[in-house]
């Protein structure tokens, strides 16, 4: 299976998916951070990460896939919302957690 099959089969099989650097418990930047953070505060607690540091293959062929240049990057199911300044103006305005609420079982 090549790098991008990968990538599309993890969007594919998990309803939310966070591609940052860290894991959730132990974020390694303060953007994907914030991220997890916005993600938790609008009330997903059981989203999908992966580690980007851990998975080389991943962190350098996911922008081209998304055609996004930086991490964090979220995926709802399987559409690509963004990097951490969009998952925070989204959680600011309410979106996320309404959004979450369509896509994640209570």
């Amino acid at each position: 299976m090549s790098v991008v099959e990968r990538i599309q089969a993890e969007v594919d099989a998990h309803p939310v998916v966070l591609f940052m650097k860290g894991t959730p418990q132990y974020p390694m930047c303060g953007f994907s951070s914030r991220a997890v953070r916005a993600l938790e505060e609008a009330g997903s607690a059981s989203f999908h990460a992966i580690n980007v540091l851990e998975e080389p293959e991943i962190r350098a062929n996911l922008p081209r896939f998304s055609n996004w240049p930086t991490f964090p990057q979220l995926f709802i199911h399987g559409e690509l919302i963004g990097g951490c300044d969009i998952v925070l103006e989204l959680h600011e305005a309410g979106e996320l957690q309404r959004i979450l609420s369509e896509t994640l079982p209570q």
